[in-house]
């Protein structure tokens, strides 16, 4: 479902930039719960939380609303990591971040199929 999310300053794809890769995807049926650890291109990407936001809409639009979904950032490879952490795990700021018709136009240019 993520690996064909465009990367917001490159013209690849997140799987294609290394950002996800299947074995830092955890899907747990049983228990309705989905984790993901993306990896920044760089320690001080300026996009880490877009792109974090990008994967959690995607899921969010794809699977059953039974499904918690955790997005954070790989151990060690962000200079922000707590920070952009602590926003994509807030729901009420995930939610104020989709009000905003600008970054929304952002994400969903991300989740869009390139031509």
């Amino acid at each position: 479902l993520i690996r064909s999310i465009n990367d917001p300053e490159h013209p690849l794809t997140l799987e294609e930039l290394n950002v996800v890769e299947q074995v830092r995807v955890k899907v747990n049926d049983a228990e309705s719960t989905v984790a993901v650890e993306f990896t920044p291109t760089i320690p001080h990407c300026s996009m880490a939380t877009l792109i974090g936001l990008s994967i959690k809409v995607k899921l969010i639009r794809s699977l059953p609303e039974r499904f918690k979904l955790d997005v954070h950032i790989t151990p060690g490879t962000h200079v922000s990591e707590h920070a952009v952490n602590k926003q994509l795990a807030d729901k009420e700021r995930v939610a104020a971040a989709l009000e905003n018709s600008h970054l929304l136009e952002v994400v969903n240019q991300c989740l869009s199929a390139r031509s």
